[in-house]
């Protein structure tokens, strides 16, 4: 049976997925704090783990899949009172731009998808357990508040998954000092809050939750203690996913595990400096879609390995606008392989199965396709290497057409032609399989065109209509033999961009990325 293999941060190892339960598996992905629109760093993130889901299933796993929404932060607080909203309308306001813009980038709707203002009562039934076992202590603040304290101390493993020692915490002043606290290490499980303040009615007083408390009630309610693969960006590893560990297990009477594996994908530069707001370089996930199309974006962002930081450049045109070379490139793979796509469903349109003697150019590309697959497969199997399956994709591509250019070149030759087919039938099918796998792929060729070839005239400034009419002047001056003037018009097309293609039926355009 196939052996699919993960990087787990918790051990540094590339270890065998062994789920709890035979063939099931439960996946936990931190998701976004909806104060503002997603950005490059949200996309990576949902598509990284979207690919491992895809992944897992593609080789018969049975996934639930949780990504949360956090909806109860300070950020979502100052934001709402500098638009003078209500700070859940906020809230709901962007976890619905989120789901919309990593929905078009073609990540699929997770199993379950909580918000941490829906579990409340989780969060209460932890801390108070940890309260019970002395993990946890309340301190009372002035004005009557009361605020809810983990001491990490108490929790001896504490630091096994960042790899760091309390004491080089103390001493490295890697945390703020706060005299309501025992220890200066021990985080947030409740903060009290005035009663007009936002916030929940709790066992100790109105106020908010910690941020780290909200993953360990939600993932434990849909997972439970000791699920299989807990996701998330690398900038969680320290404090989050530590002290998630932490108040997880010290609240969990049998020990164990919280999670079995850890996995964490890397950062995205902008322009070799990591993405930040403070730097001025934060790139939206919608800035992208501008330009570029959705799939666009997905492929690029697997062109580097989930773990490694990913490089996005940005170009400035003489017009002020921003570019993305990278995404303009990634868009022209993704043109590729839809218009191979588009080959391969008019030359396969009449297969019948592959005859009995195959001719020898046509054998030599068939096994070339399988061994692609199996090649893409075992790179997926790998620790999710997207950017071997794109290559492979690619390779897919080139084979197909390989066989639609052999079908053209022995086009009088029927038994030919007819096992031409049939391979194309088989390129299509694989080329479709992974491409789904990848989460690419999603759309017709004629919807992907429509909707690329509209994007590219806005952004050009174009309309569908002059470029027909110029078209139709060309046409004309085909056939009065004015063939300079035919040329010509062809050139000035393709200045803006717009490449013709002479055909039986007429003339074909379209419009380069």
């Amino acid at each position: 049976m196939t052996q699919v293999r993960i990087y787990n941060t918790l051990s540094r190892n590339v270890e065998p997925l062994e789920p709890r339960q035979d063939r099931k598996v439960g996946v936990y992905c931190c998701g976004p704090t909806v104060y503002d629109v997603p950005h490059a760093g949200h996309a990576r993130s949902a598509i990284a783990f979207d690919v491992l889901v895809r992944h897992l299933r593609a080789r018969g796993f049975d996934v639930t899949y949780v990504r949360n929404i956090t909806d109860i932060d300070d950020k979502i607080l100052a934001r709402a009172k500098e638009n003078g909203e209500e700070p859940l309308a906020l809230s709901q306001r962007m976890a619905e731009v989120y789901r919309q813009q990593i929905g078009a980038v073609g990540c699929q709707s997770p199993t379950h998808e909580p918000k941490v203002s829906d579990h409340l009562p989780e969060i209460f039934a932890i801390v108070e357990k940890l309260v019970e076992r002395g993990a946890a202590y309340v301190v009372d603040m002035p004005g009557g508040t009361r605020d809810v304290y983990f001491s990490v101390r108490s929790f001896p493993g504490y630091g096994k998954l960042s790899r760091r020692k309390i004491d080089e915490l103390v001493s490295g002043a890697r945390v703020e000092k706060d005299e309501t606290k025992r220890d200066p290490l021990d985080f947030a499980l409740w903060k009290g809050a005035p009663e007009d303040e936002w916030g929940w009615k709790s066992p100790w007083g109105h106020g908010r939750p910690g941020w780290h408390i909200e993953c360990s009630a939600m993932s434990g309610k849909y997972l439970g203690h000791g699920f299989d693969i807990h996701a998330g960006g690398m900038d969680l590893i320290f404090p989050h996913h530590e002290n998630e560990i932490a108040q997880s297990e010290a609240a969990e009477p049998e020990g164990g595990d919280f999670a079995r594996a850890w996995m964490h994908n890397g950062f995205v530069n902008v322009d070799k400096e990591k993405m930040s707001k403070s730097l001025g370089n934060f790139v939206t996930v919608r800035d992208v879609l501008e330009r570029n199309d959705p799939e666009a974006f997905r492929w690029f962002l697997m062109t580097v390995h989930y773990r490694g930081p990913i490089q996005f450049d940005t170009d400035k045109l003489e017009d002020g606008r921003v570019v993305f070379p990278g995404v303009d490139e990634a868009e022209r793979r993704v043109d590729y392989v839809y218009a191979t796509l588009g080959r391969l469903a008019e030359l396969s349109a009449e297969a019948s199965g592959v005859p009995d003697k195959l001719a020898p150019e046509l054998t030599e590309p068939r096994i070339a396709l399988g061994k692609a697959m199996q090649r893409a497969q075992d790179a997926l199997d790998d620790d999710l290497n997207t950017s071997v399956a794109l290559a492979e994709l690619g390779e897919l591509a080139r084979l197909g057409n390989d066989v639609c250019d052999l079908a053209q070149k022995r086009r009088k030759d029927a038994a030919f032609v007819t096992g031409a087919r049939a391979v194309g039938a088989e390129a299509l099918g694989l080329i479709e399989a992974l491409g789904r796998q990848l989460g690419l792929l999603q759309v017709s060729r004629e919807a992907y065109a429509a909707r690329t070839r509209e994007r590219r005239m806005r952004l050009r400034g174009l309309s569908a209509q002059d470029i027909e009419a110029k078209i139709a002047e060309r046409t004309a001056a085909r056939q009065g033999k004015d063939f300079a003037r035919a040329d010509a018009i062809r050139q000035e097309l393709a200045a803006r961009g717009v490449s013709l293609r002479d055909g039986t039926s007429g003339t074909d355009w379209t419009v380069e990325a």
